[in-house]
């Protein structure tokens, strides 16, 4: 099975929101879509869904157009998307039977995610009574409660604190050794890329950068060194020519032309005895790549 997008087109009057995109997932992962506000992701994710429809361009699931009845998909969307005045039992049962689902399954199903997203006290109360990091787990459930083969999730960490965010992550990865094929829209790059093995990055509707997220950082090189200590090392850092680019509570970071900088600026150190935390020479974030390819397009 594999999602194809290829050079899909959206337009509203005038105003072109995608144009001529393609990606593919091929396996079962995560596919990370990305962009600023308005690049054009959630209008992306609804043609996919079939909400929108496409001005050009073919979106197709295992060789055929994404359609209720080709693809079982399931999409938790960035605004809220479950009824604030129903019961919350009675509303994931509807969503349940809405996509195939007879009760004793739904109601299995329901019981499952209740447990694993530690949400089993709110069943009989009006969704609008819980807290807006509840509402996005049961919105969360609501899009996975039919065991969906296709899952779209947007903004899916929106609301949530670190502990209910790694309860989240920790349901995407079981999702993942399900063999689910997952599109993520997210802000927060530092989640994906702890699940992305290939992402897009939009910017007006058009693509900016696309493929294997470790070739794209890898095809930077390691130009990132990230120093922790308790002594100052501006001077010695300046001998070696390199550049500072913040200073943190953590520590420094700075850019390097190459390992031996690094590496010539670690002997200096030492031999200075100035004790180290931590050195660490890495490939550029996910997170600096977005803001470089983003910020370059004015």
């Amino acid at each position: 099975m594999a999602l194809v997008v290829s050079n899909v087109v959206k337009k509203f009057g005038q105003k072109t929101a995608v144009d001529n995109i393609s990606f593919k997932i091929e396996k079962p992962g995560v596919f990370g879509l990305l962009g600023t506000n308005g690049a054009g992701k959630t209008t992306t994710i609804r043609m996919i869904l079939g909400i929108l429809s496409k001005d050009n361009g073919v979106i197709e699931w295992d060789g055929k157009p994404v359609t209720r009845e080709t693809v079982r998909f399931g999409y938790l969307p960035e605004e809220r998307g479950i009824y604030p005045k129903a019961k919350v039992e009675e509303q994931l049962m509807y969503f349940g039977k809405l996509r195939g689902m007879d009760g004793k399954a739904a109601k299995k199903s329901i019981r499952y995610w209740y447990e694993r997203l530690k949400v089993e006290q709110y069943a009989n109360m009006a969704a609008e009574q819980l807290s807006k990091g509840n509402q996005q787990k049961i919105q969360l459930i609501s899009a996975i409660v039919h065991d969906p083969e296709l899952i779209i999730l947007d903004e899916p960490f929106s609301g949530l604190d670190p502990v209910n965010t790694d309860l989240f992550k920790s349901v995407i990865y079981e999702l993942i050794g399900k063999g689910k094929y997952i599109v993520m829209s997210s802000h927060q790059m530092q989640a994906v890329e702890e699940y992305c093995q290939e992402i897009l990055i939009l910017k007006n509707g058009q693509t900016l950068l696309s493929g294997s997220l470790k070739e794209i950082k890898r095809s930077y090189g390691r130009t990132n060194l990230f120093i922790d200590c308790q002594d100052d090392i501006g001077d010695i850092v300046k001998e070696e020519g390199i550049k500072l680019v913040a200073k943190t509570a953590s520590g420094y970071e700075f850019k390097i032309s190459s390992d031996e900088q690094a590496y010539n600026l670690l002997q200096k150190m030492l031999k200075s005895k100035i004790p180290l935390d931590k050195f660490e020479i890495r490939e550029p974030s996910l997170h600096e790549i977005f803001v470089e390819k983003v910020g370059e397009q004015k």
